[in-house]
């Protein structure tokens, strides 16, 4: 395999990962991967996760899939403010009693991590990090910890999610950190849906970031006929936290 296509955070907008798919198909992408996050802030959790079971995609844990897997009150998210916090609980709640129970199962059997082998490098796919599925590895993490990380699970890259920021960092050992950004829920200022495709010959990784436009109005729309906190309706068409 010296090709694949990766994307994550969903986050229960249908909208978003139905573009995305269609995106991926124009451009006859294989071997695509989720990094998890099906559901949480969005209002189509069950949708999402019967069209990813639909398509048979592999797909990871995300802590929100964790939360709503085990009936949590606790997404695992980490929260800077009581209103953030407060709103998180709404978010959970909301998904809790709006998932299914099929597909509540379904996110229980979700796998921590996926290796894979890319052109002769050893692959390993996250959601947060190898050490915890809610570790958030920002881009600005000391490179010596990212060094060990990457020791510590023998991969030569690593893929992540959770922080919907995306980045390729190449670390002074040559190995690659490299975050997909979000589908459903971007948060760097630009709301289109995000995935990346890499691809390797002979060792040497290729790195391509693809954004997609999608309906943002309809998925923001769709939260504000909703209980679910308004705000995230204005986070997405603001592609922001």
């Amino acid at each position: 395999m010296n090709l694949i296509t990766v994307f994550g955070d969903i986050h229960a907008n249908l909208p978003a990962l139905q573009a995305v798919l269609a995106d991926m198909d124009a451009r006859g992408l294989p071997n695509r991967y989720c990094l998890g996050d099906l559901v949480g802030y969005g209002t189509s959790p069950n949708d999402v996760i019967a069209l990813i079971r639909q398509h048979q995609i592999p797909t990871l844990m995300g802590n929100y899939d964790y939360g709503v897997g085990h009936d949590s009150d606790d997404c695992g998210c980490a929260y800077k403010t009581p209103e953030e916090e407060a709103r998180g609980k709404r978010s959970i709640a909301w998904t809790n009693a709006h998932t299914a129970p099929e597909h509540k199962a379904y996110l229980r059997t979700l796998p921590m991590t996926i290796p894979l082998q890319l052109g002769g490098l050893r692959v390993l796919l996250a959601h947060g990090s190898p050490r915890k599925i809610n570790e958030y590895l920002y881009a600005d993490r000391p490179e010596a910890g990212m060094e060990r990380l990457l020791d510590s699970v023998e991969a030569d890259v690593l893929v992540c999610g959770h922080t919907h920021l995306p980045y390729h960092r190449i670390l002074p050992s040559g190995r690659h950190v490299v975050n997909a950004g979000s589908v459903g829920k971007p948060k760097d200022g630009d709301p289109r849906a995000g995935y990346v495709v890499l691809s390797a010959d002979d060792g040497v990784l290729d790195v391509q970031f693809i954004r997609v436009v999608y309906d943002v109005e309809q998925a923001a729309q769709a939260i504000e006929a909703t209980d679910m906190p308004h705000e995230f309706a204005q986070m997405l068409r603001e592609g922001r936290g």
